[in-house]
């Protein structure tokens, strides 16, 4: 038995129970409801996605070619076409999450309108983003499976049992578009507290994954700007402890950490760490700080000073009121945080880079499963990066060290159209299209995301469009730029009104009123001119 013939004899003994009112009542459209209804909560679908991530971080830890990916997304519309792609051109959703950036609720989902990524947005827009995201997801599976109901019935009504049996199987083994959504706390607006009741709200609307950074919160910058702020280790530890409560406190308890670390290129504290003992977590922050050894006649005014080795020394403090930590730092401090994180609760680590590099990023890793053997990385392959550029300049700088004649590149112009078709150009996209790859096997990356990739495929394809459309091209640049690509290529959006649910709502109204339904999939419905 299946769940679908198990909703169908359940419903059809209650319907015997219930006797002739019930007459009316068809217990195979109950199934079917069922079947496309299948997430009646989010914390089912946070449990359901969480014991998802789970298995998938043990199966990396075993062979870690079987990474992850995702594509960072700022409606649920553009999530359901991304799972729908993905299910029509790779046959299934397995190790392919969504990514929901702060970025792009900044730039794309407050009511201010823009703004920068500086956690100056609603921190309500973030769960609402997570449950939207969710619905569409789930309207899509409901939209796929009634096409399926709609080939079975069909099927039936030839006779055909063969082809009744293969699309029951089909009905009866689906996979679901719902997969894990890691989803982006920012700095935690605000206090622990304040972290704490955001992280409910992102669970109960789905969310197995939370991805919290360590700026400070009312200092947060995007992490590839400048001035970027961190708070020390204990306070970090504080809102790993929120989270994980409030995923405690909703039952998810596999619920996944996502813990990221800005130091690499944050130069500044807000403030100094509390150290009871040389050498304790504390202190250890605190030996990062750019200091100027001081007597106690050089004392003045609001002065802060530390004992360092016997000697009195005065951290360097801003007009901001801030204290910068010594040039680079960075990426022992970067190391300091991941481990610390990782014994206090986080499950995945975020080390926010300045370029893609895959040996940069290893060198970290390795010093940091000295301590945490399985420790694992989700990376932000971010369209902040100059890719083409950064790319060529490694695969210049390998040649210039395997002594090879690099005379015919200026390494200051590589980003130059004229070395597109070049040896040095295809080297570094090979190096491009090979990197996920050789960054999950060298340097413990077990998720790829890109945090932004939809913003500028949005922007692309509307200047693609704007620019025919206004032009000379009037009405040819939406049918042979658009639909004509779309009756091509399969691509569901071409019903959009079968997309928007039409056909489930005609279904729907003749499981409600049987023959008297007005329908509007009839004859003169123009979406049958896409057969």
């Amino acid at each position: 038995m299946t769940h679908y013939q198990d909703d169908i004899t359940a419903t059809q003994a209650l319907k015997q129970q219930n006797g002739a009112s019930w007459d009316a009542i068809d217990p195979e459209a109950v199934a079917r409801m069922r079947a496309q209804n299948r997430f009646r909560t989010g914390l089912e679908i946070a449990q359901y996605t969480a014991d998802i991530m789970r298995r998938d971080m043990a199966e990396y830890d075993a062979d870690s070619s079987v990474y992850t990916q995702s594509l960072g997304v700022w409606h649920g519309f553009i999530g359901q076409q991304k799972l729908i792609s993905i299910k029509k051109h790779l046959k299934s959703t397995n190790k392919r999450y969504l990514y929901l950036s702060g970025w792009m609720v900044a730039a794309l989902r407050s009511e201010f309108g823009p703004l920068p990524d500086q956690s100056m947005h609603e921190k309500t827009a973030v769960p609402a983003l997570i449950a939207e995201l969710y619905t569409f997801l789930r309207q899509a599976d409901a939209r796929e499976l009634d096409l399926l109901f709609t080939k079975l019935d069909a099927a039936r009504a030839a006779g055909d049992e063969t082809a009744a049996e293969f699309i029951q199987s089909q009905i009866d083994t689906y996979e679901t578009h719902v997969v894990p959504i890691i989803a982006d706390i920012d700095a935690g607006f605000g206090n622990p507290e304040a972290t704490y009741l955001l992280a409910k709200k992102m669970i109960e609307a789905g969310a197995c994954a939370i991805q919290i950074e360590n700026q400070v919160s009312d200092e947060k910058q995007c992490g590839h700007q400048d001035g970027k702020v961190t708070v020390p280790h204990d306070d970090f530890i504080a809102k790993l402890n929120a989270v994980r409560y409030a995923f405690l406190e909703l039952g998810v308890d596999n619920g996944v950490i996502v813990a990221r670390t800005d130091s690499l290129g944050a130069g500044l504290t807000q403030k100094l760490a509390v150290s009871h003992a040389p050498g304790d977590l504390g202190d250890q922050y605190n030996a990062f700080l750019d200091v100027e050894e001081i007597s106690a006649s050089d004392l003045g005014t609001g002065d802060v000073v530390l004992t360092r080795d016997g000697r009195l020394v005065r951290p360097k403090r801003l007009p901001s009121n801030l204290y910068q930590f010594r040039p680079g730092t960075g990426e022992e401090r970067c190391v300091l945080d991941c481990v610390t994180a990782l014994r206090n609760g986080a499950d995945l680590l975020w080390i926010e880079t300045e370029k893609p590099h895959v040996e940069q990023i290893a060198g970290m890793m390795d010093e940091i499963r000295k301590e945490i053997p399985n420790a694992k990385l989700v990376y932000n392959n971010s369209p902040s990066f100059n890719w083409t550029l950064n790319f060529r300049q490694q695969v210049y700088d390998l040649l210039v060290a395997e002594g090879a004649d690099v005379s015919a590149y200026d390494r200051s112009d590589l980003m130059n159209v004229d070395y597109d078709g070049t040896e040095l150009a295809r080297l570094a996209d090979e190096k491009i299209r090979s990197f996920q790859k050789d960054g999950s096997a060298r340097a413990g990356i077990f998720h790829h995301l890109i945090t932004l990739p939809t913003y500028h495929t949005a922007a692309l394809s509307t200047d693609d469009l704007a620019k025919g459309y206004f032009g000379d091209e009037g009405m040819l640049a939406y049918v042979q730029g658009v639909q004509r690509r779309e009756i091509r290529e399969g691509i569901a959006t071409v019903k959009h009104q079968n997309m928007a649910g039409s056909d489930i709502g005609d279904n729907h109204k003749e499981y409600f009123a049987g023959d008297a339904a007005l329908k509007a999939g009839g004859a003169h419905n123009t979406m049958n001119q896409f057969g």
